[in-house]
């Protein structure tokens, strides 16, 4: 099952760091490529969500003492499937904004120099977030693993302790015998 889940997220990843890209080369393409490329990464998004919804039907069949941590990576990759679309939705108005200015006449090559600059420290930014994010989500998770081993090892101990306990019983209940075997020889 996890299997399953681990090769929905490489899929995921492959295809979040394409849209990525794609996102970043809209602004600067001409005209016709960039409907095309809008038009493909609608539908590399789409995919993205399929992908989503998959990885989530995997996370509800795993049994719940595995689920959490999970359930914290889904969390994580349904925020950066919501990073991305808006991405997108800026990338798309950025290309709005650069054909309402080819029918205008407005030339403004400097405010879209710009506005791709601003593009990329924002793609950049993003980025960060998201290795800042996936730094965290290994921080729960081996604090929820930890947590758990804590958990075993108490409950190893209490075993341990309930052991040692019956072998100190049946330890005196030999002395005791040991001694009435003696008493009984004697007799």
């Amino acid at each position: 099952m996890s299997s399953d889940f681990e090769g929905y997220e490489q899929d995921f990843a492959v295809l979040t760091a394409e849209i990525t890209g794609k996102i970043a080369r809209v602004p600067r393409l001409p005209p016709d490529e960039k409907k095309q490329m809008v038009a493909n990464v609608e539908k590399q998004l789409e995919e993205a969500k399929e992908l989503l919804e998959q990885m989530d039907l995997e996370v509800r069949e795993i049994p719940p003492q595995s689920r959490g941590m999970y359930s914290n990576r889904m969390r994580s990759y349904k925020q950066e499937m919501g990073k991305l679309e808006t991405d997108f939705k800026r990338s798309r108005i950025a290309y709005s904004d650069e054909v309402r200015n080819e029918l205008l006449g407005d030339d403004g090559n400097s405010s879209e120099n710009q506005r791709a600059h601003l593009l990329h420290n924002t793609e950049r930014l993003e980025r960060s977030s998201r290795r800042l994010e996936a730094g965290y989500q290994i921080a729960v998770e081996t604090e929820q693993i930890g947590q758990e081993m804590l958990e075993n090892l108490s409950h190893d101990r209490e075993k341990i302790q309930r052991a040692r306990e019956r072998l100190r019983e049946t330890d005196a209940n030999l002395g005791k015998s040991s001694r009435v075997l003696t008493g009984m020889l004697r007799r």
